[in-house]
């Protein structure tokens, strides 16, 4: 399993939102690019980026700050938030280095785009998000709702060639009050996929219970920054 930090932007700087709320918001750092330097010298094999700003406005809005994120590191690096055109998808991979970008509203409205993006890319560098809010995929930085079954849209997913998903469960996130395993559970069951849980890691045992599943990769966000978890040993332990 890949334990991946998180920075998710706004205004430049790192925050966290509490259950995808734009209005209730921490600041952890106003120099994020240091931030992922540090997750890399825990030993961090991989990094994971939101542009919050982007998620909800559909613009590269903090494109500069991801820029200098990409130059503070070698480790790969994701990125999410906003990427619903080819112009913009071709410029965080072929120009400013990201490794894989995530889709997310545009996989749900425009699947054809996906599946044009693997296609162009490969299937490694293209990875979706899935936001879940009771059971129901959310899109548009989590400020919209759709009649979509989470597992419903896994499987259209996965006849498009998609093989890696980033999954939410958005009730969770930011809270501190552990994944959903249920939700994963039923991904597992359901889907040949490779899943990264995202949203609720508490503490270490989360990390170390989402690894004895067997799942593919676990996000820490508000975990670490909130001292909650030593992100180097729990890298140690689990890789």
């Amino acid at each position: 399993m890949i334990v991946i930090p998180a920075i998710d932007l706004q205004g430049g700087e790192a925050v966290r939102l509490y259950k995808g709320d734009y209005a209730k918001k921490t600041v952890y750092s106003k120099h994020p690019e240091e931030l992922a330097k540090g997750f890399e010298d825990m030993g961090a094999k991989y990094l994971h980026v939101v542009d919050l700003d982007g998620a909800k406005d559909a613009q590269a809005t903090n494109a500069e700050t991801i820029r200098k994120i990409r130059e503070s590191i070698s480790i790969p690096m994701e990125l999410g938030g906003g990427i619903r055109d080819d112009k913009t998808v071709n410029f965080y991979l072929n120009e400013v280095g990201v490794n894989r970008v995530i889709l997310g509203t545009v996989a749900l409205h425009h699947p054809e785009f996906v599946k044009a993006c693997i296609d162009r890319y490969g299937a490694d560098r293209i990875v979706v998000g899935v936001d879940i809010k009771d059971g129901y995929v959310s899109t548009s930085g989590w400020l919209e709702d759709s009649q979509v079954y989470y597992l419903d849209f896994i499987k259209e997913l996965e006849k498009i060639g998609v093989t890696t998903i980033v999954c939410t469960d958005i009730s969770k996130d930011g809270t501190l009050t552990g994944p959903s395993y249920e939700v994963y559970e039923n991904i597992h069951k359901h889907s040949d996929m490779n899943f990264v849980v995202s949203g609720g890691v508490k503490d270490a045992q989360d990390i170390y219970q989402v690894n004895d599943l067997g799942y593919y990769g676990c996000i820490v966000g508000k975990a670490y920054y909130e001292g909650k978890v030593d992100l180097k040993e729990v890298i140690a332990h689990v890789g």
